[in-house]
């Protein structure tokens, strides 16, 4: 499979047509299915080192364009590729990166709307980065403790180690593990603060209010609900499969689903046509498929009609 019309797929730029020949090619053997995850991760880094990614799989250049462009084009794939090499040879890597941490610091990365992104912690943590989400982390964690700051949501697979525990720095509180799976929901423009806990055990707190943390156990989630930490069950996992490029509705209300377009694809989303809201939907829709695909999907079970003002940014639901 052509790897452009794969980048193409990830971006959600493909045609129907496009759609359904790479979805054939995935059902024909499982080694398409790997090749598949290679090349995702290969669009993963290339997000991180580019904020235009339709620019990313684009290998022709205009007749009237300079060479300084082309430099350009070929700097990017070049940074690419020393990302994939780190994510390959993360050993020897680190022990460089670690050499020189005086001149690099902290990293930060900032994941555009409409996308998700799967990076490894110097310390082999493997973290997945929802849609509009920023993590500031340093090249190499000191032996006390291994800190992250974190605006937006994250699903973390934490690299266990006693002798040095991993927090997670939010606006509104920190989360504390040795060597864990949790997700973390913590927008600073939201009112939103959850951590769902899937293996291990947490410690969430509030940076506001004395005592203001709990210690979960798998399959229960601490959130915010009037200013204090509740803990429930998890209801439902499915909510956690945007690590997977999955945006998953469990009888979520109309308003709900537009809450979630919102964050997600980073459009502003007006309802005119209030009575929609008393509709509930359940499905699956894929980040790539991008939001209008999505409000035709849901046009087929509620009756509503919209229209999108490209200049401004925003979607009406009349």
């Amino acid at each position: 499979m052509d790897s452009e019309l794969l980048y193409k797929f990830f971006e959600g730029l493909t045609t129907e047509a496009e759609n359904h020949k790479i979805r054939e090619w995935l059902e024909a053997s499982s080694q398409n299915r790997e090749h598949l995850m290679r090349e995702r991760k290969l669009f993963d880094a290339m997000i991180l080192l580019h904020p235009e990614p339709e620019e990313m799989y684009s290998n022709t250049v205009d007749e009237e364009s300079s060479p300084n462009k082309k430099k350009v084009l070929f700097g990017t794939f070049a940074k690419v590729a020393a990302v994939i090499a780190i994510l390959l040879m993360s050993g020897l890597l680190y022990m460089q990166i670690k050499e020189s941490d005086q001149y690099l610091g902290s990293q930060t990365i900032n994941v555009p709307a409409g996308q998700y992104v799967n990076l490894s912690l110097p310390d082999g943590t493997e973290i997945w980065l929802n849609s509009r989400t920023k993590i500031e982390y340093p090249v190499s964690f000191n032996k006390k403790e291994r800190v992250v700051k974190l605006d937006g949501q994250a699903y973390f697979e934490v690299a266990h180690n006693e002798d040095s525990p991993f927090v997670v720095e939010t606006s509104k509180g920190k989360i504390r593990v040795l060597g864990t799976k949790f997700d973390v929901d913590a927008y600073s423009d939201r009112d939103n603060y959850e951590t769902t806990l899937m293996e291990g055990s947490v410690e969430v707190g509030l940076d506001s209010g004395a005592g203001q943390s709990v210690v979960l156990s798998p399959d229960t989630k601490a959130y915010l609900s009037n200013g204090k930490l509740e803990v429930s069950r998890i209801p439902d996992y499915d909510v956690y499969r945007w690590k997977e490029g999955l945006i998953c509705f469990n009888n979520a209300s109309f308003e709900e689903i537009m809450s979630d377009f919102k964050r997600i694809y980073g459009i502003d989303i007006i309802v005119e046509n209030t009575r929609v809201n008393k509709y509930t939907y359940t499905g699956k829709f894929r980040f790539v498929d991008g939001i209008e695909y999505a409000l035709r999907v849901l046009q087929r079970d509620i009756k509503f009609k919209y229209e999108r003002d490209a200049e401004e940014h925003i979607i009406y639901i009349k």
